[in-house]
Formats: C-alpha cells, sequence, structure tokens
C-alpha cells in the first residue's frame, strides 16, 4: 500500500460514493487507474464493502447502549461471539482485555426493549454478567479517520512557517 492507496482509503471513508473520476482528480491519476486501484484494495480485503450511514433515531432505535459481558468459568468466547452475532440488535462486538471478553453496541427503540435484550444476552450459554452504560448523547461515531502514518515528530512540518 502507497500513499495513493492511502489517500483513496480517506476520501473513500469520507465518501463512499465518490465517483472514480472524483478520486482521480483527487490523487492525480486517471479514473481507470483509480478503479484498478480501488478494485485491488477490495479484492485485498483492505476495503470491505460501501454502506449508507443511518441516523439510527430516525428509524426508530432512539436508545443506544454499550453492554460489556463477562463469561463464566467455563465461558466459550467462541460460542458467546455466536450467540452475539445473532441478537439483531447488537450492531457492533469487540473483543476487548479485563475482565469483560466483550463489549457489544446495542440499539433499541425503548428501555423497555433494552431490558429484554440485556435478558436476551445474560441467557446467553457461559455469560457470567453483564454491564450495561447506556448513551445519553453520541457526539461523533463513524468518523474517518487517516490513514497515514503519523507524522516523524523530529521532522519538520512541511506545512509550518519557516522560523
Amino acid at each position: 500500500m502507497d500513499a495513493v492507496d492511502r489517500q483513496l482509503i480517506d476520501a473513500l471513508r469520507g465518501d463512499g460514493r465518490a465517483s472514480y473520476a472524483e478520486l482521480a482528480r483527487l490523487v492525480g491519476l486517471s479514473s481507470s487507474a483509480v478503479h484498478e486501484r480501488v478494485a485491488k484494495l477490495e479484492a485485498g480485503g483492505i476495503v470491505t464493502g460501501f454502506r449508507a450511514t443511518v441516523n439510527p433515531a430516525s428509524i426508530g432505535l432512539g436508545v443506544t447502549a454499550l453492554v460489556g459481558i463477562e463469561p463464566g468459568e467455563y465461558g466459550s468466547d467462541e460460542t458467546i461471539a455466536a450467540a452475539l452475532e445473532a441478537i439483531p440488535e447488537v450492531e457492533s462486538c469487540y473483543g476487548v482485555a479485563g475482565d469483560e471478553a466483550f463489549v457489544v453496541q446495542v440499539r433499541v427503540a425503548s428501555v423497555d426493549e433494552l431490558h429484554r435484550c440485556i435478558g436476551r444476552l445474560r441467557a446467553i450459554e457461559g455469560v457470567a454478567r453483564t454491564r450495561t452504560t447506556v448513551v445519553l448523547a453520541t457526539r461523533f461515531e463513524h468518523r474517518p479517520t487517516g490513514t497515514s502514518p503519523p507524522a516523524d515528530e523530529n521532522r519538520p512540518d512541511p506545512s509550518a512557517a519557516p522560523g
């Protein structure tokens, strides 16, 4: 992966609907060269898809919670993960370090539905306990971040004015 691939990834993360012509102008290549590079990024598993980002509240999912899941003594991460994947309210699942093996993001319409969902999470074979944090406000999420490596602190910033 070179600097052009990183520019393409950054652009697609900001706007997955950008045309090949727009991307080509951005990186200074032909549309066909950009099409080929994006295809290689997809084939290599770097770009895994293009999705619509939807405001959850606008489709009736006004309650978001983060639920930590602690397995019991004989809880299998694979069994628990498979059960989590089968619960439609679980939008994201992260394997984490610490007492909890997983933190999941749950989206539901109401607090009553959250209560029922937590009950299903607790009923998964191998789950010892859960810890729920209800999200009161989302400041940002799905924010595209740059793919460029961090700047070398010993190298001067080329955009900085001479001293």
